[in-house]
Protein backbone atom coordinates (compact mmCIF):
# COMPACT_ATOMS: atom_id res chain seq x y z
CA UNK A 1 0.00 0.00 0.00
CA UNK A 2 1.49 3.41 -0.99
CA UNK A 3 2.64 5.73 1.77
CA UNK A 4 0.31 8.61 2.54
CA UNK A 5 2.70 11.58 2.59
CA UNK A 6 -0.10 13.84 3.86
CA UNK A 7 0.07 11.92 7.17
CA UNK A 8 3.34 13.27 8.52
CA UNK A 9 4.45 14.35 11.97
CA UNK A 10 7.64 15.86 13.32
CA UNK A 11 9.31 13.33 15.63
CA UNK A 12 12.63 14.75 16.77
CA UNK A 13 15.77 16.74 16.00
CA UNK A 14 19.12 15.02 16.41
CA UNK A 15 22.13 17.14 17.31
CA UNK A 16 24.34 14.12 18.13
CA UNK A 17 24.59 10.48 16.98
CA UNK A 18 23.01 9.13 20.19
CA UNK A 19 19.80 10.89 19.12
CA UNK A 20 19.61 9.21 15.68
CA UNK A 21 16.55 7.03 15.09
CA UNK A 22 17.44 3.39 14.56
CA UNK A 23 14.10 1.58 14.75
CA UNK A 24 14.37 -0.15 11.38
CA UNK A 25 11.81 1.96 9.51
CA UNK A 26 12.91 3.18 6.05
CA UNK A 27 14.58 6.59 6.00
CA UNK A 28 14.43 9.01 3.06
CA UNK A 29 17.33 11.43 3.59
CA UNK A 30 16.85 14.87 1.99
CA UNK A 31 19.95 16.98 1.36
CA UNK A 32 20.64 20.21 -0.50
CA UNK A 33 22.37 23.56 -0.47
CA UNK A 34 21.18 26.11 2.07
CA UNK A 35 19.30 28.22 -0.49
CA UNK A 36 17.99 25.50 -2.80
CA UNK A 37 14.48 25.37 -1.29
CA UNK A 38 14.85 22.03 0.53
CA UNK A 39 12.27 22.89 3.21
CA UNK A 40 9.85 24.08 0.52
CA UNK A 41 10.27 20.80 -1.39
CA UNK A 42 9.59 18.81 1.81
CA UNK A 43 6.54 20.93 2.67
CA UNK A 44 5.18 20.50 -0.88
CA UNK A 45 5.73 16.73 -0.71
CA UNK A 46 3.94 16.50 2.64
CA UNK A 47 1.18 18.90 1.61
CA UNK A 48 1.91 21.25 4.51
CA UNK A 49 2.85 24.91 4.52
CA UNK A 50 5.39 24.99 7.32
CA UNK A 51 6.10 21.55 8.74
CA UNK A 52 9.75 21.87 7.67
CA UNK A 53 11.10 25.27 8.63
CA UNK A 54 11.33 27.76 5.75
CA UNK A 55 13.71 30.55 6.68
CA UNK A 56 14.08 33.99 5.14
CA UNK A 57 17.82 33.46 5.43
CA UNK A 58 19.43 30.16 4.34
CA UNK A 59 20.85 27.64 6.77
CA UNK A 60 18.05 27.29 9.31
CA UNK A 61 18.19 23.48 9.47
CA UNK A 62 21.06 23.03 11.91
CA UNK A 63 20.20 19.53 13.13
CA UNK A 64 18.95 16.32 11.56
CA UNK A 65 15.15 16.49 11.65
CA UNK A 66 12.96 13.39 11.50
CA UNK A 67 9.39 13.43 10.20
CA UNK A 68 7.39 10.21 10.40
CA UNK A 69 5.33 9.50 7.27
CA UNK A 70 2.19 7.35 7.60
CA UNK A 71 3.81 5.68 10.67
CA UNK A 72 5.81 3.53 8.22
CA UNK A 73 8.84 5.58 7.19
CA UNK A 74 10.88 8.68 8.03
CA UNK A 75 11.61 11.70 5.94
CA UNK A 76 14.97 12.91 7.26
CA UNK A 77 15.82 16.58 6.73
CA UNK A 78 19.61 16.98 6.77
CA UNK A 79 21.33 20.33 7.50
CA UNK A 80 21.72 22.53 4.42
CA UNK A 81 25.24 23.16 3.19
CA UNK A 82 26.99 25.89 1.25
CA UNK A 83 25.75 29.43 1.56
CA UNK A 84 24.55 29.75 5.13
CA UNK A 85 26.10 32.71 6.93
CA UNK A 86 27.29 30.85 9.98
CA UNK A 87 30.68 30.44 11.61
CA UNK A 88 33.21 27.97 10.26
CA UNK A 89 33.02 26.04 13.55
CA UNK A 90 29.25 25.65 13.13
CA UNK A 91 29.65 24.49 9.52
CA UNK A 92 32.24 21.95 10.66
CA UNK A 93 29.85 20.71 13.36
CA UNK A 94 27.13 20.19 10.73
CA UNK A 95 29.63 18.36 8.52
CA UNK A 96 30.69 16.01 11.34
CA UNK A 97 27.04 15.34 12.23
CA UNK A 98 26.24 14.48 8.59
CA UNK A 99 29.29 12.21 8.32
CA UNK A 100 28.25 10.34 11.46
CA UNK A 101 24.73 9.94 10.06
CA UNK A 102 26.04 8.49 6.80
CA UNK A 103 28.45 6.15 8.57
CA UNK A 104 25.96 5.00 11.20
CA UNK A 105 25.20 1.31 10.80
CA UNK A 106 21.79 1.49 12.45
CA UNK A 107 20.37 4.53 10.71
CA UNK A 108 19.43 2.78 7.47
CA UNK A 109 19.24 5.38 4.74
CA UNK A 110 16.78 3.70 2.37
CA UNK A 111 16.92 6.43 -0.26
CA UNK A 112 18.89 9.63 -0.71
CA UNK A 113 17.13 12.66 -2.15
CA UNK A 114 19.57 15.29 -3.41
CA UNK A 115 17.95 18.64 -4.19
CA UNK A 116 19.77 20.85 -6.70
CA UNK A 117 18.85 24.14 -8.38
CA UNK A 118 17.79 23.42 -11.97
CA UNK A 119 19.08 26.84 -13.05
CA UNK A 120 22.69 26.20 -12.08
CA UNK A 121 25.42 23.63 -12.55
CA UNK A 122 25.67 21.46 -9.39
CA UNK A 123 28.34 22.81 -7.02
CA UNK A 124 31.34 21.04 -5.51
CA UNK A 125 29.25 20.60 -2.32
CA UNK A 126 26.45 19.00 -4.37
CA UNK A 127 29.00 16.61 -5.86
CA UNK A 128 30.31 15.71 -2.38
CA UNK A 129 26.78 14.93 -1.17
CA UNK A 130 26.08 12.94 -4.34
CA UNK A 131 29.23 10.89 -3.64
CA UNK A 132 28.16 10.30 -0.01
CA UNK A 133 24.81 8.95 -1.18
CA UNK A 134 26.49 6.74 -3.77
CA UNK A 135 29.00 5.41 -1.25
CA UNK A 136 26.24 4.62 1.25
CA UNK A 137 24.92 2.14 -1.32
CA UNK A 138 21.35 3.49 -1.22
CA UNK A 139 19.37 4.50 -4.30
CA UNK A 140 19.40 8.22 -5.01
CA UNK A 141 16.81 10.57 -6.48
CA UNK A 142 17.98 13.93 -7.83
CA UNK A 143 15.31 16.63 -7.49
CA UNK A 144 15.96 19.63 -9.76
CA UNK A 145 14.01 22.35 -7.93
CA UNK A 146 12.95 25.84 -9.10
CA UNK A 147 11.60 24.57 -12.43
CA UNK A 148 9.13 27.48 -12.43
CA UNK A 149 12.05 29.92 -12.82
CA UNK A 150 12.99 28.54 -16.26
CA UNK A 151 11.38 28.98 -19.68
CA UNK A 152 10.20 25.74 -21.24
CA UNK A 153 12.92 26.01 -23.91
CA UNK A 154 15.65 26.07 -21.23
CA UNK A 155 14.61 22.93 -19.32
CA UNK A 156 16.22 20.15 -21.36
CA UNK A 157 19.65 21.81 -21.57
CA UNK A 158 19.53 22.56 -17.81
CA UNK A 159 18.78 18.89 -17.06
CA UNK A 160 21.63 17.82 -19.38
CA UNK A 161 24.09 19.98 -17.39
CA UNK A 162 22.93 18.32 -14.16
CA UNK A 163 23.19 14.80 -15.65
CA UNK A 164 26.69 15.45 -17.01
CA UNK A 165 28.03 17.19 -13.87
CA UNK A 166 26.79 14.44 -11.53
CA UNK A 167 27.70 11.64 -13.96
CA UNK A 168 24.16 10.26 -14.05
CA UNK A 169 23.24 7.22 -16.14
CA UNK A 170 20.03 7.00 -18.14
CA UNK A 171 18.44 4.84 -15.43
CA UNK A 172 19.19 7.34 -12.62
CA UNK A 173 16.20 9.26 -11.24
CA UNK A 174 16.18 12.97 -12.08
CA UNK A 175 12.93 14.81 -11.29
CA UNK A 176 12.29 18.34 -12.58
CA UNK A 177 10.44 19.94 -9.65
CA UNK A 178 8.73 23.14 -8.61
CA UNK A 179 8.05 23.49 -4.89
CA UNK A 180 6.18 26.66 -5.84
CA UNK A 181 3.76 25.02 -8.31
CA UNK A 182 3.83 21.37 -7.24
CA UNK A 183 5.20 20.10 -10.57
CA UNK A 184 7.09 16.83 -10.07
CA UNK A 185 5.42 15.97 -6.76
CA UNK A 186 3.56 12.92 -8.11
CA UNK A 187 6.71 11.52 -9.70
CA UNK A 188 8.72 12.01 -6.50
CA UNK A 189 6.00 10.30 -4.41
CA UNK A 190 5.98 7.37 -6.86
CA UNK A 191 9.77 6.99 -6.71
CA UNK A 192 9.82 7.10 -2.89
CA UNK A 193 7.05 4.51 -2.69
CA UNK A 194 8.96 2.25 -5.10
CA UNK A 195 12.12 2.64 -2.99
CA UNK A 196 10.15 1.82 0.14
CA UNK A 197 9.03 -1.44 -1.47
Amino acid sequence: MPLNFAKADFVRSAAAPEQFLRDGLPQFAFAGRSNVGKSSVINRLLGRKNLAYVGASPGKTTQINYFQVDRRAYLVDLPGYGYAKVSRAEKERWGRLMERYFQDEGSLITTGVLIVDIRHKPTADDLTMHTWFRESGCPEIIVANKLDKLKRSQIESALTVIRETLGLDTGDALVPFSAEKGVGKEELVKLLNTACG
